[in-house]
């Protein structure tokens, strides 16, 4: 059985990542008559811009909760086969740096108040 994860772009230029098992061709199809209510249902029509199969849907899922965790630009590196792009991306922004300062920051001085 095959799985995939896939991004759609809708008619409003937003993405839409999912996962389906089997046809990728009939669960867009299924996307663009509007089957199931959901994002792309007031968003159609719909066209496949990316997909990545898998031989176990777990995968796929897994794939998909990352994608959905990725900014517009990272997507769109993807879709390009960008790697260039998908490492520049993939590094941590002013703020990650930050927040990780500020946890580290609190975490020491809660270790501190621990200390006999």
């Amino acid at each position: 059985m095959n799985a995939y994860v896939y991004i759609v772009r809708c008619a409003d230029s937003h993405y839409y990542v999912g996962t389906t098992r089997g046809s990728l061709e009939k669960r867009i199809a299924e996307h663009n008559a509007g089957t199931f209510g959901g994002y792309t249902k007031s968003r159609r029509p719909v066209s496949l811009v990316y997909h990545q199969d898998f031989e176990r849907f777990e995968d796929a899922i897994a794939a998909e909760c990352q994608l959905k965790g990725w900014s517009r630009a990272k997507k769109e590196a993807l879709m390009r086969g960008d790697i260039e792009a998908l490492k520049r991306l993939a590094k941590p922004g002013p703020q990650s740096k930050k927040a990780s300062f500020d946890r580290r920051a609190k975490l020491a001085a809660q270790d501190e108040g621990n200390e006999k």
